[in-house]
């Protein structure tokens, strides 16, 4: 059900312009759903990936047929997120750093306290401060827990599902790629995204004024300077083609694979999980997508229907982009080239290729020094590892003390506590410190044509 202010901001019968192009508006009830982008097109490397988690849950077909719920996703990849898109807008006229400067004194001391404040930021907070009727902290709560009591296997399978979308599905590669931010600032924004998550893991991370609920609003203002900034660069060619940057159709879509893609790992592998789980984890993360400027129509109202928008964007990412081997070409660097690297990172790829598939995987290091690597021994590995944590964690869950040591796990130590005093290390030996998301305040001001800026 849509919050009373998104009923307020979607109200009409057509669509609100956003840009020049035909396409390029915000959805309202009762508008024709626009056509995918031309680059949406089924891609079979996708299946294995698919088969693994959603074969025990759904009428599992090779090419996911088309539904109007799936429909609306499509018009989505259209649009990006109506208030925080209005809110660049104005902050590019009044100029970025002012505009940053009244969006965290509304971020630490509410809206109230922001003299004058334009309306589109009174619109945003208007919202944020103000969550939907479909929202229900109790399960919200629920779904953390399971969330957070997944088997690292289970995460890591998230992190392998997004490591693919972000180097070689269309949009997220695409996108992530024109603004060079992967390649000249990998390790700050590798530290933001472990940080954030991790973040995300604490009990009340929501509340609103707890400082994961601002530094989501943060992250969301970034991804509408990226838009701002890309539509610019594009022009209507581009955007005719692959649709809106960072779209709010994929940012639902990350939401629910973040989110119910742990358990389903799990699942696949005998830790069994219920319909009633799915909700509660499809719960934690649909509020953190509502945060995220994501609209109330495109929120699921179940795990069914969130598993099926999932499985027919999935199936439809396409890729590799054309940014694929740049990106991942600037991530091998890191790493180096020699014996050493190689042996290092073999095991790495056998886990990818098998939540993923050796085509998936092939696709993504393709143009790289790791392309001639065998993975067959490796993934013959990796399916022993993830069975046998999976299998242990199941044991667990029937011993003595299983409540107690779900207690404990309630904030999210073992994978995404480690994983960050890593990207703290390496960020600190490279000069970089903290998490201000800041490092797009001038991506939105770009010129046409121009490449984005990265941060000096």
């Amino acid at each position: 059900m849509a919050s009373s202010t998104q009923e307020q901001r979607r109200s009409g019968s057509s669509g609100a312009a956003a840009g020049g192009h035909a396409y390029d508006y915000y959805w309202r009830p009762g508008t024709a759903l626009r056509p995918a982008p031309p680059r949406l097109r089924f891609e079979p490397m996708w299946t294995h990936t698919r088969r693994q988690l959603f074969e025990p849950w759904l009428d599992f077909e090779d090419v996911p047929q088309a539904t109007p719920w799936t429909d609306l996703f499509v018009d989505h990849l259209w649009q990006g997120d109506e208030l925080m898109d209005a809110v660049v807008a104005r902050f590019r006229e009044m100029g970025m750093a002012d505009g940053r400067a009244l969006l965290e004194q509304a971020l630490d001391h509410g809206i109230e306290a922001v003299l004058d404040a334009p309306p589109e930021l009174v619109a945003l907070f208007a919202d944020l401060d103000n969550p939907p009727a479909w929202y229900d902290p109790v399960q919200w709560e629920r779904g953390r827990q399971l969330w957070n009591n997944a088997s690292v296997a289970g995460k890591l399978g998230m992190v392998a599902g997004d490591g693919f979308g972000t180097f070689v599905g269309d949009e997220v590669a695409f996108a992530t790629g024109q603004t060079g931010r992967f390649v000249n600032d990998f390790y700050r924004r590798n530290l933001e995204t472990i940080a954030w998550f991790k973040n995300m893991t604490y009990r009340n991370a929501l509340d609103r004024f707890a400082d994961p609920f601002k530094d989501t609003v943060r992250v969301r203002l970034m991804h509408a300077q990226v838009r701002a900034g890309l539509r610019k660069t594009w022009g209507d060619e581009q955007f005719s083609r692959h649709g809106n940057p960072i779209s709010n159709a994929m940012m639902m879509n990350a939401a629910i694979s973040f989110g119910l893609q742990p358990l389903l790992v799990d699942h696949a592998h005998g830790r069994t999980c219920s319909r009633e789980d799915l909700d509660a984890a499809l719960m934690y993360w649909a509020y953190i997508a509502r945060v995220f400027g994501v609209a109330d129509e495109l929120i699921p109202k179940n795990s069914m229907q969130a598993l099926q928008a999932m499985d027919f964007i999935v199936a439809h990412a396409g890729g590799p982009s054309e940014w694929t081997e740049t990106m991942v070409g600037a991530a091998a660097d890191n790493f180096g080239s020699g014996w050493l690297a190689r042996t290092a990172i073999s095991p790495f790829l056998g886990l990818m290729s098998y939540y993923g598939g050796e085509d998936l995987t092939r696709a993504m290091v393709g143009g790289t020094g790791w392309a001639d690597i065998d993975l067959r021994p490796w993934v013959g590995v990796a399916t022993v590892v993830v069975h046998l944590n999976v299998g242990f964690r199941r044991l667990l869950d029937h011993a003595p003390g299983a409540a107690t040591r779900a207690a404990a796990r309630r904030s999210d130590t073992a994978l995404w506590g480690t994983a960050l005093q890593i990207a703290r290390f390496m960020a600190s030996r490279n000069g970089i410190h903290g998490t201000p998301y800041d490092h797009h305040n001038q991506t939105a001001s770009a010129g046409a044509g121009c490449p984005v800026p990265h941060a000096s």
